[in-house]
């Protein structure tokens, strides 16, 4: 540690500080011409593989990370035990895998927008009724609305005991990457959470 403090001096204590505060363009809300995401685009694979990729344009999530809704939405979504979307579109043969989420960071959650995605991959026979694997989807995600979280704690909290066990034993990583990650936590939490902001759940808000 004392050397790396030394190497971190050294390199960076001559870039001079303009005082400024981070850029913020949570003003900027709406980017998206959202009346074009009423739409269904076809587009040609190079490989073989059907897929049907449903995407919603969300406010800003990213205040809420100690909560984490799009997680627990996507974990519900992706779920494949009885029950579970997946689960009722193999029995009738339509799909062979489905994902649900929010990758966090960048291009799919900043200051402006959040993207969430359920993508299905598709059997020949799922791309022929694709339409209704469709309104399976939306079934299914109207019925979480209608339900609401209020009685699905249990559920939250088994997430987040689950992260809290993939942090506490995860494989060490590069330190390279693992570096280049805190900077960029650096940017989105306060300091007691660099370190564990993007990954764990500390609070159940329901209405979140």
């Amino acid at each position: 540690l004392d050397t790396l403090e030394n190497w971190v001096t050294e390199i960076f204590s001559e870039i001079p500080n303009n005082g400024l505060p981070k850029p913020s363009f949570g003003h900027l809300t709406r980017p998206f011409d959202t009346p074009e995401f009423h739409k269904l685009y076809r587009v040609v694979p190079i490989r073989k593989v059907h897929s049907l990729s449903i995407t919603w344009a969300l406010p800003p999530q990213e205040e809420y990370y100690r909560v984490k809704p799009l997680h627990y939405i996507s974990w519900l979504v992706g779920h494949e035990g009885k029950g579970s979307v997946l689960s009722f579109l193999r029995k009738k043969f339509w799909a062979l895998a489905l994902y649900g989420g929010n990758g966090e960071t960048g291009f799919e959650q900043n200051s402006t927008y959040s993207i969430f995605s359920i993508s299905v991959t598709l059997t020949d026979e799922g791309y022929k009724h694709f339409y209704e694997v469709a309104h399976v989807v939306f079934q299914y995600v109207k019925m979480l609305q209608q339900r609401g979280p209020d009685k699905r704690q249990v559920i939250w909290e088994e997430i987040q005991k689950i992260e809290a066990n993939e942090f506490h034993y995860q494989e060490q990583t590069d330190p390279v990457d693992y570096v280049e990650s805190l900077c960029e936590n650096m940017q989105l939490f306060p300091k007691e959470d660099f370190l564990t902001g993007d990954q764990l759940l500390f609070e159940y808000r329901p209405e979140v």
